[in-house]
């Protein structure tokens, strides 16, 4: 949220995570006009201040893999609830993201002009907010909630939207674009809650993947996917896709090919062992229990592999319902399994370079000051960074944001 012109604030005596070197360099920086003007021992003194001696300033977290509108874990729910309540309790969702230490997010199913405009004019307090409009989704695909022994007719589309062949598709990534669009998500296998479908088989035609992503390689974008089998992902992969989402059950060559095209992964641990250990408290159905179990442990073993293979590893949490607040422990699941600078790099300099953004996920003069000031060493103590507990300070665009209640 972009705060006064020429509002300044100086960060001082800090010892600073760039968002890539593992070294800490102790330095005080000074932001003017949402953006780090100055790096070094000694920099312009603004009247407001924060003395960061003794912590560790780092570059605000993003969330690569958000859902705004996912109020619930039933796809029904939001899919046809009333659209003012699923606004209001988004806002809420990004707002307590924020204060969690995301300055930025991006909502891969979901999301709309509307909400974009309110984060825009600061109407509500939030992240940096990058959406995609509701998923597109075969029939009978992940995003299809309908039960197939009941003939309902959804007639609105919040996260998903079943959009099948070529010309039609076409048609919903432009009318995504024209709606201001970060990017366009497919689902492009089946999924943990979803009804009908098996988890491993790909979904969409090659012909269909491919108008998506030729229109949005058109439009300067590109197209996330949610994946889960190496089938799947070397399907969306082969045809254009450039963002993996989940990507659980991939093997060995298969991260190879995605290296070789260039293929990001975003992993999103925390979903899996929210599910796995508050499933009867949010009332999940035994089928979506039994694939949660299917996709827990094969995550982490997907993140060794495609570090091994060289891809570039992204960060998200797809938290649904009430287990948004399980959003940072996603951090500690990730650093377990790829070493905590790796896991640092995934939520700030590399999900920075998926979404487009070279002027976040930084700290260098020109960055945006999106910072979260942590009260300990990550690299000693990563729990700094996961436990909400822990006192942490959030700046967005230069400006401190309050505290959690």
């Amino acid at each position: 949220m972009p705060g006064p012109a020429n509002d300044d604030l100086t960060i001082e005596h800090a010892l600073v995570f760039d968002g890539w070197s593992q070294d800490l360099r102790e330095a005080s920086l000074y932001v003017r006009d949402g953006a780090i003007a100055e790096i070094g021992d000694r920099v312009t003194r603004a009247d407001r201040t924060i003395d960061a001696r003794g912590r560790v300033v780092m570059p605000g977290l993003i969330d690569a893999h958000f859902h705004a509108y996912a109020v619930s874990l039933h796809n029904l729910e939001f899919d046809a609830g009333p659209l003012s309540y699923i606004a209001l309790a988004g806002a809420r969702r990004l707002r307590r993201a924020l204060r969690r230490g995301f300055t930025t997010v991006r909502d891969v199913a979901g999301g709309d002009i509307g909400l974009a405009r309110a984060v825009e004019t600061g109407l509500i307090p939030a992240p940096r907010y990058l959406y995609t409009g509701p998923a597109l989704s075969q029939t009978g695909g992940h995003g299809d909630a309908r039960p197939g022994d009941l003939d309902l007719c959804v007639h609105t589309a919040r996260m998903n939207e079943v959009v099948d062949g070529v010309e039609n598709l076409r048609v919903a990534v432009r009318e995504r674009f024209r709606t201001g669009a970060h990017a366009i998500k497919i689902m492009a296998s089946g999924g943990v809650l979803s009804p009908t479908d098996p988890l491993r088989p790909a979904q969409y035609s090659a012909e269909e993947i491919r108008a998506v992503t030729d229109e949005a390689a058109r439009r300067g974008s590109y197209v996330a996917a949610h994946a889960y089998a190496s089938e799947a992902v070397r399907h969306a992969v082969g045809n254009g896709v450039r963002s993996v989402e989940h990507g659980n059950l991939i093997d060995g060559p298969t991260a190879a090919l995605m290296a070789e095209h260039g293929a990001y992964l975003v992993p999103t641990l925390a979903t899996y062992d929210a599910m796995d250990r508050r499933g009867d408290e949010v009332g999940i159905p035994g089928t979506g229990r039994a694939k949660n179990r299917e996709v827990l442990d094969a995550g982490r073993t997907a993140v060794e592999r495609a570090h091994a293979a060289g891809v570039r590893v992204g960060f998200g949490t797809d938290l649904m319902g009430d287990l948004e607040d399980d959003q940072l422990l996603g951090l500690r699941l990730q650093a377990e399994a790829s070493g905590t600078l790796a896991c640092l790099r995934s939520a700030t300099s590399v999900n920075a370079d998926l979404i487009g953004r070279p002027d976040l996920g930084r700290i260098e003069p020109g960055a945006r000051a999106d910072l979260l000031v942590l009260d300990g060493d990550p690299f000693t103590d990563l729990a700094v960074l996961w436990d909400e507990r822990r006192p942490r300070q959030v700046v967005r665009d230069g400006v401190i944001q309050p505290a959690p209640a």
